[in-house]
């Protein structure tokens, strides 16, 4: 079942620290028991994405409940980045995760983080669970340690090196260390219980040999810490109180403190675990989100259609609408699937308030005031919205050809139609009112040309002699309009939960991308990629980042202005 709101358990209260309003939830009730009772004085979070891919929407739920929280306490931060895969990371996807949450409205404290940054101690704790008989090298194959492991109705067997001696095993990691092994020869297991009915608990591998360059630490190591082993040690070295994660990893919490429990470290963080994003219509997965690059289903990790931080922002996201999001979804350990529709209410609710209007027509018909004047020209004036006259106005070029949205007319329309059919009025917005006296056809049919009259004494007014003109429609100047490339991006998949398919590739939505020629007011010409706009009865729009090199400006549609998926699905269930 899809959700709708925030979950019941969540409330509001007052932050003492800034009065603005915070959703509370069971992590901050955790947290408010904590400082109450002296455990901690202060709250220090971290937010340790692995640059293995670009950060999505689910990643900013994290962003958002990490550093919120912070702030709100006025605590700290970090952002710190699990490097252990060198085989999978990038130095681009570390800047992209950084941009991201500065995009978002956070700032880290300090420099970044990095997992390897403490390789070193890392390897001195292995070392010392080695010493202290709990942690062996293992010479069996992948295949073996399946096998060995068992499974979720059967209890794992010992490898038959699990009982090797203390100074063979220090031995025989050292000889790992030194790279005198090849990948996959051995790896170092933590000795805890093959028969634990918690599979993380079953003689975890925590160091493995890889031969790769490290983006950060260089050649200078050939082994390589699993990430359970990794990360809640980095927690504890970096002092967080309170480590925030997904519900996947609430068995592994056992294991987490289990590590922290046996080693010699002064700090032990609290794991607490909370329902990751799933997000009807997309998928959540960095594998399969890699998958969709790699096989060109689309542009780029930044493809508009991506649940990508980067791709929404390219679409036309803002970060106050994502923060908005994740503030409505709320906080809690109900797995769940939230509605598509909910994501887009938050941009709506944002762009209605903020985005500047203007004109455009992306199906264009030509339209033509014989009785305006040849060669005359006049400016009229719009507000850059209608209910926010502090954000003042723009001039427009009024001349006697125009463009119209195609589907604006129709040579015959019952009473319901409120726009341009032929021997019927409507208003040009902000212009005058115009009557369509004949159209002119191609060989084939198609409207070319819609041949109107105008009132000339409309501009701004209603007709002198009293009569009512309902319909309002939008246009571009022909001659002063500028050509202009719209993408109109849809779901990206038909179906609402596509990772749950044998093959998602199969569900992928064939229209989520339609590209259309038209025309835009000539004040867009050199619109701001990320700008965002309201093309008048159309949807929201901004600039795509492609457009400043482009020969004419390319236009990405946010979303529409009403939820048309919802109208959809309704249907299919009636």
């Amino acid at each position: 079942m899809a959700e709708q709101q925030a979950h019941p358990n969540d409330s509001v209260s007052a932050d003492a620290n800034n009065g603005n309003a915070v959703r509370s939830n069971f992590i901050r009730q955790i947290i408010d028991k904590d400082l109450a009772s002296g455990k901690h004085s202060s709250v220090h979070t971290r937010f340790p994405p692995e640059p293995n891919g670009f950060l999505h929407i689910g990643h900013a739920k994290s962003i958002v409940l990490n550093f919120g929280i912070a702030e709100d306490y006025q605590g700290q931060c970090n952002l710190r980045f699990d490097d252990t895969n060198p085989l999978k990371e990038k130095e681009d996807y570390i800047q992209s995760i950084q941009q991201d949450v500065n995009w978002l409205g956070y700032q880290w404290q300090g420099k970044p983080c990095y997992s390897s940054n403490y390789f070193d101690a890392l390897h001195g704790f292995a070392i010392e669970l080695i010493e202290k008989g709990l942690a062996y090298v293992d010479f069996s194959s992948q295949e073996a340690m399946r096998e060995m492991r068992g499974n979720l109705t059967e209890p794992g067997t010992n490898s038959p090196y699990r009982d090797v001696d203390i100074d063979t095993n220090l031995a025989e990691f050292a000889k790992m260390t030194a790279g005198e092994y090849a990948e996959g020869h051995c790896c170092l297991r933590a000795k805890i219980d093959m028969s634990s009915p918690f599979m993380c608990l079953r003689d975890p591998v925590i160091y493995r040999i890889r031969f790769a360059h490290h983006h950060q630490t260089g050649d200078k190591w050939c082994v390589y810490p699993m990430y359970d082993f990794t990360h809640c040690i980095s927690d504890a070295l970096e002092g967080i109180t309170h480590s925030l994660c997904t519900l996947e990893f609430q068995d592994n919490r056992r294991l987490y403190d289990w590590v922290l429990d046996n080693i010699s470290i002064n700090c032990h963080p609290q794991q607490i675990e909370f329902s990751r994003l799933n997000l009807q219509f997309t998928v959540m997965s960095k594998r399969k989100l890699n998958l969709l690059v790699e096989e060109g289903k689309v542009s780029g990790w930044d493809d508009p259609r991506m649940p990508t931080i980067a791709g929404l922002r390219r679409r036309g996201y803002t970060p106050a609408s994502v923060r908005e999001f994740c503030h409505r979804i709320g906080v809690t350990k109900m797995d769940n699937q939230v509605e598509m529709g909910m994501l887009e209410a938050c941009i709506r609710d944002d762009l209605n308030d903020n985005a500047p209007r203007a004109m455009a027509v992306i199906d264009p018909v030509k339209l033509v005031i014989e009785n305006y004047p040849e060669g005359q020209e006049e400016v009229v004036i719009a507000p850059n919205h209608p209910n926010s006259p502090e954000m003042g106005s723009r001039e427009l070029p009024f001349t006697r050809e125009l463009y119209i949205e195609r589907e604006d007319f129709r040579e015959e329309a019952n009473k319901k139609f409120k726009r341009l059919v032929l021997g019927k009025e409507v208003r040009l917005r902000n212009a005058y009112v115009i009557k369509a006296e004949r159209v002119e056809k191609d060989e084939q049919g198609n409207i070319t040309t819609i041949y109107c009259h105008y009132d000339a004494d409309t501009l701004g007014k209603d007709p002198a002699d009293g009569r009512k003109v309902k319909g309002v429609i939008h246009w571009v100047s022909a001659t002063r309009g500028v050509a202009a490339e719209f993408r109109l991006y849809d779901r990206l998949f038909q179906v609402p939960n596509p990772g749950a398919e044998d093959d998602f590739f199969a569900t992928l939505n064939p229209d989520s991308l339609q590209v259309k020629q038209g025309y835009v007011e000539p004040g867009l010409a050199q619109a701001l990629p990320e700008k965002a706009y309201q093309f008048e009865r159309i949807g929201y729009f901004c600039a795509d980042i492609d457009s400043p090199a482009s020969d004419k400006p390319i236009f990405n549609r946010t979303v529409g202005l009403r939820d048309s998926w919802a109208k959809i699905e309704q249907q299919g269930q009636d």
